[in-house]
Protein backbone atom coordinates (compact mmCIF):
# COMPACT_ATOMS: atom_id res chain seq x y z
CA UNK A 1 0.00 0.00 0.00
CA UNK A 2 1.56 3.49 -0.89
CA UNK A 3 1.20 6.06 1.74
CA UNK A 4 0.64 9.29 1.10
CA UNK A 5 0.64 13.04 2.34
CA UNK A 6 -1.63 15.82 0.57
CA UNK A 7 -1.07 19.47 1.58
CA UNK A 8 -4.19 20.98 2.09
CA UNK A 9 -6.07 24.16 1.95
CA UNK A 10 -9.25 23.95 4.03
CA UNK A 11 -8.97 26.37 7.01
CA UNK A 12 -6.82 28.63 5.05
CA UNK A 13 -9.52 29.08 2.40
CA UNK A 14 -12.66 28.17 4.94
CA UNK A 15 -16.10 29.15 3.52
CA UNK A 16 -14.49 28.68 0.24
CA UNK A 17 -16.39 25.05 -1.20
CA UNK A 18 -14.52 24.96 -4.47
CA UNK A 19 -10.95 25.26 -2.61
CA UNK A 20 -11.90 22.27 -0.78
CA UNK A 21 -12.57 20.27 -3.72
CA UNK A 22 -9.62 20.78 -4.97
CA UNK A 23 -7.86 19.06 -1.98
CA UNK A 24 -10.40 16.39 -1.70
CA UNK A 25 -10.17 15.33 -5.45
CA UNK A 26 -6.54 14.39 -4.26
CA UNK A 27 -7.47 12.89 -0.95
CA UNK A 28 -10.92 10.55 -2.24
CA UNK A 29 -9.04 10.11 -5.52
CA UNK A 30 -5.71 8.79 -4.23
CA UNK A 31 -7.71 6.45 -1.90
CA UNK A 32 -9.65 4.82 -5.02
CA UNK A 33 -6.39 3.63 -5.98
CA UNK A 34 -6.03 2.00 -2.95
CA UNK A 35 -3.64 4.21 -0.84
CA UNK A 36 -3.49 5.33 2.57
CA UNK A 37 -4.38 8.91 2.20
CA UNK A 38 -3.46 11.81 4.90
CA UNK A 39 -4.47 15.21 5.24
CA UNK A 40 -1.98 18.01 6.04
CA UNK A 41 -2.65 21.43 6.26
CA UNK A 42 -0.04 23.61 7.77
CA UNK A 43 -1.39 27.18 8.26
CA UNK A 44 0.86 30.43 9.56
CA UNK A 45 -0.77 30.39 13.36
CA UNK A 46 -4.37 30.00 14.63
CA UNK A 47 -6.31 30.50 12.33
CA UNK A 48 -9.18 30.85 14.80
CA UNK A 49 -12.40 29.11 15.72
CA UNK A 50 -14.25 29.87 12.76
CA UNK A 51 -11.70 28.39 10.20
CA UNK A 52 -11.16 25.60 12.35
CA UNK A 53 -14.33 24.58 12.77
CA UNK A 54 -14.42 24.85 8.97
CA UNK A 55 -11.62 22.64 8.63
CA UNK A 56 -13.61 20.30 11.17
CA UNK A 57 -16.83 19.76 9.30
CA UNK A 58 -15.19 19.24 5.59
CA UNK A 59 -12.77 16.88 7.34
CA UNK A 60 -15.89 15.14 8.97
CA UNK A 61 -18.29 15.24 6.12
CA UNK A 62 -15.74 13.09 4.03
CA UNK A 63 -15.21 10.73 7.00
CA UNK A 64 -11.46 11.85 7.05
CA UNK A 65 -11.33 11.84 10.69
CA UNK A 66 -8.19 10.35 12.21
CA UNK A 67 -6.72 10.89 8.69
CA UNK A 68 -6.50 14.99 8.76
CA UNK A 69 -4.23 17.29 10.46
CA UNK A 70 -3.96 21.29 10.90
CA UNK A 71 -0.66 22.65 12.06
CA UNK A 72 0.92 25.35 12.63
CA UNK A 73 4.16 26.65 10.87
CA UNK A 74 6.10 26.32 14.22
CA UNK A 75 4.39 22.92 14.58
CA UNK A 76 2.18 22.67 17.08
CA UNK A 77 -0.78 20.86 15.84
CA UNK A 78 -4.28 22.66 16.23
CA UNK A 79 -6.65 19.81 15.21
CA UNK A 80 -6.57 16.22 14.29
CA UNK A 81 -3.66 13.57 14.26
CA UNK A 82 -1.01 14.42 16.72
CA UNK A 83 1.89 12.05 15.68
CA UNK A 84 2.81 13.61 12.19
CA UNK A 85 6.28 13.08 12.63
CA UNK A 86 5.85 9.38 12.38
CA UNK A 87 3.26 9.45 9.79
CA UNK A 88 5.55 11.41 7.40
CA UNK A 89 8.49 8.60 8.64
CA UNK A 90 6.41 5.87 7.64
CA UNK A 91 5.09 8.15 4.09
CA UNK A 92 5.85 7.32 0.65
CA UNK A 93 4.83 10.35 -1.22
CA UNK A 94 4.18 13.93 0.04
CA UNK A 95 1.50 15.61 -2.53
CA UNK A 96 2.70 19.57 -1.84
CA UNK A 97 -0.46 21.25 -3.40
CA UNK A 98 0.98 24.54 -4.50
CA UNK A 99 3.45 24.37 -1.76
CA UNK A 100 1.36 24.82 0.91
CA UNK A 101 3.30 22.46 3.34
CA UNK A 102 6.58 23.92 4.08
CA UNK A 103 7.06 22.46 7.57
CA UNK A 104 10.89 21.55 7.00
CA UNK A 105 10.45 18.84 9.82
CA UNK A 106 7.62 16.82 7.97
CA UNK A 107 8.94 17.40 4.64
CA UNK A 108 12.51 16.23 4.79
CA UNK A 109 10.81 12.24 6.34
CA UNK A 110 8.73 11.48 3.70
CA UNK A 111 10.62 9.80 0.88
CA UNK A 112 9.82 11.52 -2.38
CA UNK A 113 7.98 14.41 -2.89
CA UNK A 114 5.89 16.39 -5.74
CA UNK A 115 4.92 19.80 -6.12
CA UNK A 116 1.53 20.44 -7.57
CA UNK A 117 1.39 23.45 -9.67
CA UNK A 118 -2.24 25.31 -9.66
CA UNK A 119 -1.11 28.52 -10.79
CA UNK A 120 1.15 28.42 -13.55
CA UNK A 121 2.79 31.88 -14.71
CA UNK A 122 2.71 33.09 -11.11
CA UNK A 123 4.85 30.07 -10.14
CA UNK A 124 7.39 30.21 -12.54
CA UNK A 125 7.91 33.89 -12.58
CA UNK A 126 8.01 34.44 -8.98
CA UNK A 127 10.85 31.60 -8.77
CA UNK A 128 12.23 33.48 -11.88
CA UNK A 129 12.32 36.77 -9.81
CA UNK A 130 13.73 35.15 -6.53
CA UNK A 131 10.13 35.17 -4.42
CA UNK A 132 10.10 31.93 -1.62
CA UNK A 133 6.93 29.83 -2.76
CA UNK A 134 8.19 26.87 -1.24
CA UNK A 135 9.08 24.83 -4.26
CA UNK A 136 12.64 23.80 -4.21
CA UNK A 137 13.63 20.68 -2.91
CA UNK A 138 10.75 18.52 -4.56
CA UNK A 139 11.60 15.29 -6.58
CA UNK A 140 9.20 15.64 -9.59
CA UNK A 141 7.30 18.92 -10.52
CA UNK A 142 3.55 18.84 -11.86
CA UNK A 143 1.37 21.48 -13.12
CA UNK A 144 -2.35 22.06 -14.64
CA UNK A 145 -0.63 24.53 -17.33
CA UNK A 146 -0.89 21.90 -19.69
CA UNK A 147 1.34 23.58 -22.29
CA UNK A 148 4.09 24.93 -20.02
CA UNK A 149 7.40 23.77 -21.33
CA UNK A 150 5.97 23.62 -25.35
CA UNK A 151 6.97 26.31 -27.79
CA UNK A 152 3.65 27.77 -27.64
CA UNK A 153 3.96 28.95 -23.98
CA UNK A 154 5.73 32.20 -22.91
CA UNK A 155 6.65 30.99 -19.35
CA UNK A 156 10.26 29.93 -18.70
CA UNK A 157 10.82 26.35 -16.97
CA UNK A 158 13.87 27.40 -15.08
CA UNK A 159 15.75 24.39 -15.11
CA UNK A 160 12.40 22.36 -14.15
CA UNK A 161 11.00 19.88 -15.91
CA UNK A 162 7.08 19.96 -15.50
CA UNK A 163 5.00 17.42 -16.50
CA UNK A 164 1.28 18.85 -17.31
CA UNK A 165 -1.57 17.16 -15.10
CA UNK A 166 -5.32 18.16 -15.72
CA UNK A 167 -7.10 18.71 -12.45
CA UNK A 168 -8.43 15.54 -11.35
CA UNK A 169 -12.57 14.84 -10.62
CA UNK A 170 -14.11 12.04 -8.43
CA UNK A 171 -16.44 10.71 -10.90
CA UNK A 172 -18.00 9.31 -8.33
CA UNK A 173 -18.73 12.50 -6.38
CA UNK A 174 -19.72 14.55 -9.47
CA UNK A 175 -22.06 12.42 -11.18
CA UNK A 176 -24.36 13.58 -14.42
CA UNK A 177 -27.49 14.88 -13.29
CA UNK A 178 -30.35 15.83 -15.35
CA UNK A 179 -30.39 20.14 -16.45
CA UNK A 180 -32.86 22.06 -14.09
CA UNK A 181 -34.60 23.38 -16.81
CA UNK A 182 -31.62 22.72 -18.96
CA UNK A 183 -31.32 26.66 -20.55
CA UNK A 184 -33.91 28.31 -18.35
CA UNK A 185 -31.30 28.15 -15.59
CA UNK A 186 -28.23 30.52 -15.72
CA UNK A 187 -24.69 30.06 -16.88
CA UNK A 188 -22.70 29.88 -13.76
CA UNK A 189 -19.38 30.41 -12.00
CA UNK A 190 -17.83 30.78 -8.76
CA UNK A 191 -15.03 33.18 -8.56
CA UNK A 192 -13.28 36.20 -7.29
CA UNK A 193 -13.14 39.64 -9.21
CA UNK A 194 -9.29 39.63 -8.88
CA UNK A 195 -7.94 36.34 -7.41
CA UNK A 196 -5.73 35.97 -4.84
CA UNK A 197 -2.89 37.48 -6.38
CA UNK A 198 -2.02 40.93 -7.71
CA UNK A 199 -0.64 41.80 -11.16
CA UNK A 200 2.86 40.09 -11.93
CA UNK A 201 5.94 42.16 -14.00
CA UNK A 202 8.18 40.17 -15.74
CA UNK A 203 9.96 40.84 -19.27
CA UNK A 204 8.30 44.38 -19.66
CA UNK A 205 5.12 43.06 -19.61
CA UNK A 206 2.46 43.90 -16.96
CA UNK A 207 0.09 40.65 -16.78
CA UNK A 208 -3.29 41.30 -15.05
CA UNK A 209 -5.85 39.82 -12.51
CA UNK A 210 -9.41 38.58 -13.32
CA UNK A 211 -11.42 41.55 -13.31
CA UNK A 212 -9.41 43.15 -16.35
CA UNK A 213 -10.64 39.81 -18.36
CA UNK A 214 -14.11 40.14 -16.67
CA UNK A 215 -14.54 43.58 -18.18
CA UNK A 216 -14.01 42.42 -21.78
CA UNK A 217 -17.01 40.62 -21.36
CA UNK A 218 -19.12 42.72 -19.61
CA UNK A 219 -21.75 43.12 -21.74
CA UNK A 220 -22.58 39.21 -22.57
CA UNK A 221 -25.93 38.84 -21.10
CA UNK A 222 -27.23 42.21 -23.38
CA UNK A 223 -26.18 40.27 -25.97
CA UNK A 224 -27.27 36.88 -25.36
CA UNK A 225 -30.83 35.65 -24.74
CA UNK A 226 -29.06 33.14 -22.11
CA UNK A 227 -29.14 33.94 -18.09
CA UNK A 228 -25.30 34.52 -16.61
CA UNK A 229 -24.79 34.40 -12.38
CA UNK A 230 -21.56 35.15 -10.64
CA UNK A 231 -20.99 33.84 -7.14
CA UNK A 232 -18.61 36.48 -6.98
CA UNK A 233 -16.06 37.67 -4.10
CA UNK A 234 -15.89 41.34 -5.23
CA UNK A 235 -14.22 43.55 -2.85
CA UNK A 236 -16.96 46.88 -1.50
CA UNK A 237 -14.08 48.67 -3.34
CA UNK A 238 -14.63 47.83 -6.81
CA UNK A 239 -19.05 48.98 -6.63
CA UNK A 240 -18.16 50.62 -9.39
CA UNK A 241 -17.46 47.26 -11.28
CA UNK A 242 -20.43 45.35 -9.39
CA UNK A 243 -22.67 48.48 -10.66
CA UNK A 244 -21.32 47.71 -14.05
CA UNK A 245 -22.20 43.98 -14.02
CA UNK A 246 -25.45 44.58 -12.72
CA UNK A 247 -26.36 46.88 -15.37
CA UNK A 248 -25.78 44.57 -17.79
CA UNK A 249 -27.99 41.95 -16.61
CA UNK A 250 -25.26 39.93 -14.47
CA UNK A 251 -26.89 38.17 -11.58
CA UNK A 252 -24.35 38.77 -8.57
CA UNK A 253 -24.78 36.48 -5.46
CA UNK A 254 -23.08 35.57 -2.31
CA UNK A 255 -19.82 33.24 -2.75
CA UNK A 256 -20.51 31.67 0.83
CA UNK A 257 -24.34 31.32 0.99
CA UNK A 258 -24.12 29.87 -2.71
CA UNK A 259 -21.13 27.84 -2.50
CA UNK A 260 -19.37 27.85 1.24
CA UNK A 261 -19.33 24.53 1.83
CA UNK A 262 -18.21 21.66 -0.79
CA UNK A 263 -21.88 20.39 -0.96
CA UNK A 264 -23.20 23.68 -1.62
CA UNK A 265 -20.59 24.28 -4.13
CA UNK A 266 -21.41 20.61 -5.94
CA UNK A 267 -25.74 21.68 -5.45
CA UNK A 268 -24.64 25.50 -7.15
CA UNK A 269 -22.35 23.79 -10.45
CA UNK A 270 -25.49 21.05 -11.05
CA UNK A 271 -27.89 23.75 -10.76
CA UNK A 272 -26.96 25.76 -13.39
CA UNK A 273 -27.23 25.33 -17.60
CA UNK A 274 -23.14 25.38 -17.94
CA UNK A 275 -20.30 27.27 -16.52
CA UNK A 276 -19.16 30.74 -18.09
CA UNK A 277 -15.97 31.83 -16.34
CA UNK A 278 -13.06 34.18 -17.56
CA UNK A 279 -9.84 33.19 -16.58
CA UNK A 280 -6.45 34.88 -15.21
CA UNK A 281 -4.51 37.68 -17.43
CA UNK A 282 -1.69 35.94 -16.75
CA UNK A 283 -3.27 32.32 -17.42
CA UNK A 284 -4.41 33.80 -21.01
CA UNK A 285 -1.52 35.91 -22.28
CA UNK A 286 1.16 33.59 -21.37
CA UNK A 287 -0.82 30.38 -23.52
CA UNK A 288 -0.37 28.46 -20.40
CA UNK A 289 -3.01 25.85 -21.07
CA UNK A 290 -4.03 26.19 -17.57
CA UNK A 291 -7.09 24.54 -16.60
CA UNK A 292 -9.55 25.19 -13.99
CA UNK A 293 -10.46 22.38 -11.48
CA UNK A 294 -14.07 24.21 -10.99
CA UNK A 295 -14.34 23.45 -14.50
CA UNK A 296 -13.92 19.74 -14.25
CA UNK A 297 -16.64 19.76 -12.08
CA UNK A 298 -18.84 21.46 -14.12
CA UNK A 299 -17.88 19.00 -17.36
CA UNK A 300 -18.65 16.02 -14.87
CA UNK A 301 -21.81 17.26 -13.95
CA UNK A 302 -23.13 16.98 -17.69
CA UNK A 303 -22.66 20.86 -17.83
CA UNK A 304 -21.18 22.28 -20.73
CA UNK A 305 -18.43 24.95 -19.75
CA UNK A 306 -17.66 28.11 -21.83
CA UNK A 307 -14.18 29.33 -20.68
CA UNK A 308 -11.50 31.72 -21.61
CA UNK A 309 -9.10 30.16 -24.32
CA UNK A 310 -5.68 29.58 -22.14
CA UNK A 311 -4.17 27.42 -24.87
CA UNK A 312 -5.68 24.15 -23.50
CA UNK A 313 -7.45 23.50 -26.57
CA UNK A 314 -4.10 22.09 -28.18
CA UNK A 315 -4.06 19.07 -25.69
CA UNK A 316 -8.22 18.91 -24.98
CA UNK A 317 -11.10 18.89 -27.46
CA UNK A 318 -13.21 21.83 -27.99
CA UNK A 319 -16.36 22.48 -29.73
CA UNK A 320 -18.61 20.16 -27.71
CA UNK A 321 -19.26 20.15 -24.00
CA UNK A 322 -16.34 22.49 -23.61
CA UNK A 323 -15.90 25.75 -26.03
CA UNK A 324 -13.02 28.34 -25.61
CA UNK A 325 -13.58 32.43 -26.01
CA UNK A 326 -10.97 34.83 -26.98
CA UNK A 327 -13.22 37.68 -27.54
CA UNK A 328 -16.97 39.08 -26.93
CA UNK A 329 -18.06 38.23 -29.82
CA UNK A 330 -16.71 34.43 -29.78
CA UNK A 331 -18.84 34.23 -26.56
CA UNK A 332 -21.70 35.18 -27.59
CA UNK A 333 -21.61 33.13 -30.67
CA UNK A 334 -20.40 30.16 -28.81
CA UNK A 335 -23.21 29.91 -25.71
CA UNK A 336 -25.35 30.16 -28.58
CA UNK A 337 -24.11 27.44 -29.79
CA UNK A 338 -24.48 25.25 -26.95
CA UNK A 339 -28.46 26.47 -26.55
CA UNK A 340 -28.83 25.41 -29.91
CA UNK A 341 -28.27 21.73 -28.67
CA UNK A 342 -27.91 21.52 -24.65
CA UNK A 343 -28.38 18.02 -24.52
CA UNK A 344 -25.85 17.13 -27.19
CA UNK A 345 -23.23 19.13 -25.52
CA UNK A 346 -24.39 18.17 -21.94
CA UNK A 347 -23.58 14.64 -22.84
CA UNK A 348 -20.30 15.75 -24.42
CA UNK A 349 -19.26 17.42 -21.32
CA UNK A 350 -19.85 14.43 -19.28
CA UNK A 351 -17.94 11.82 -21.51
CA UNK A 352 -14.84 14.74 -21.97
CA UNK A 353 -14.66 14.66 -18.24
CA UNK A 354 -14.36 10.67 -18.17
CA UNK A 355 -11.68 10.71 -20.75
CA UNK A 356 -9.36 13.93 -19.61
CA UNK A 357 -10.22 13.94 -16.11
CA UNK A 358 -11.10 11.44 -14.26
CA UNK A 359 -9.02 10.65 -11.12
CA UNK A 360 -8.62 7.50 -11.90
CA UNK A 361 -6.82 8.38 -14.78
CA UNK A 362 -4.92 11.15 -13.76
CA UNK A 363 -4.04 10.47 -10.39
CA UNK A 364 -2.50 6.88 -11.52
CA UNK A 365 -0.38 8.29 -14.44
CA UNK A 366 0.36 10.95 -11.86
CA UNK A 367 2.01 7.74 -9.50
CA UNK A 368 3.74 6.25 -11.95
CA UNK A 369 5.56 9.61 -12.92
CA UNK A 370 6.23 10.66 -9.32
CA UNK A 371 7.05 7.60 -7.71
Amino acid sequence: MIRTIVSGALASKAHKGGEAWVRLSWVLGLRRLGAEVTLVEEVPGDPGPEARAYFDAVVSEFSLDGAAALVAADGRVLSGLRELDDLAAEADLLVNVSGNLRLERLRRRVRRSAYVDLDPGYTQLWHEQGVEIGLSGHDTYFTVGLELGSPRCGLPANGIRWRPLPPPVVLDEWPAVPPPGALGAPFTTVASWRGAYGPVEAGGRRYGVKAHEFRKVAELPTRSRHRFELALDIDPADSEDLDALKRNGWRVVDPVAAAGAPSAFRRYVQSSAGEFSVAQGIYVETRSGWFSDRTTRYLASGRPALVQDTGFGATLPVGEGLLAFRTLEEAVAAAEKIGEDHERHSRAARALAEEHFDSDRVLTRFLEQAL
